[in-house]
């Protein structure tokens, strides 16, 4: 192999380690499942871009305060909004807002952005996910996390009527809303509660 193509491989190898390191791993405790009637949407949260606005959602999750509300507004092409428990689009939680976390991440299919009202450091309990690209969000709005896996859910939620701005009739719901690290515990909780019954019925 001559030194030229030594040295161009060499390159390609480190531009694909550079490209690898650049990308968020998966992390279970930065991972949600959302479950809908349709099915389970997984989002990679991404602390490094919106790390207050991730530690908000994390702590909102962890309560189950997202369980049961609705997708209140979903506009056909855009974005689905949800996390107001007062199904209006003008509640919020209990916890101060978040100060903006603009990054230049751009908003494309499958990110979770932060919802807010004209003030940028307004954010508080909602989000929304994109159905399609938006550049017009781009470093306006906090990205905080990607669908990784059940678009098809997110594009089976329910849409709102255009002329009353996605506004929703009968909303579809979160079902429950959980870090995939303390799911997977429960799972684990739960596999070695079956062991123990099934090691109590071998003993008698």
């Amino acid at each position: 192999m001559s030194l030229q193509r030594m040295i161009l491989g060499l390159g390609l190898a480190l531009a694909l380690m550079s490209g690898l390191a650049a990308a968020p791993a998966q992390d279970p405790q930065n991972t949600l499942y959302l479950d809908t009637k349709d099915g389970r949407i997984t989002i990679l949260l991404r602390p490094d871009l919106a790390p207050k606005h991730v530690a908000q959602i994390e702590a909102l999750t962890k309560r189950g305060f997202y369980d049961g509300i609705v997708f209140h507004r979903v506009i056909e092409g855009f974005m689905a909004q949800t996390g107001d428990p007062t199904g209006t689009g003008m509640g919020k939680s209990d916890l101060p807002n978040i100060p903006a976390e603009f990054s230049s991440e751009p908003f494309k299919r499958g990110t979770v952005g932060m919802a807010r009202s004209q003030d940028p450091d307004s954010a508080n309990s909602q989000f929304f996910i994109c159905f399609g690209e938006a550049p017009f969000l781009n470093g306006k709005y906090t990205v905080v996390g990607q669908v990784i896996s059940g678009m098809d859910v997110v594009d089976k939620i329910k849409k709102g009527a255009k002329e009353s701005n996605g506004s929703v009739t009968n909303p579809d719901k979160i079902v429950k809303l959980q870090i995939a690290a303390d799911a997977d515990a429960g799972k684990a909780d739960a596999g070695k509660g079956g062991a123990a019954k099934a090691g109590a019925g071998k003993a008698k």
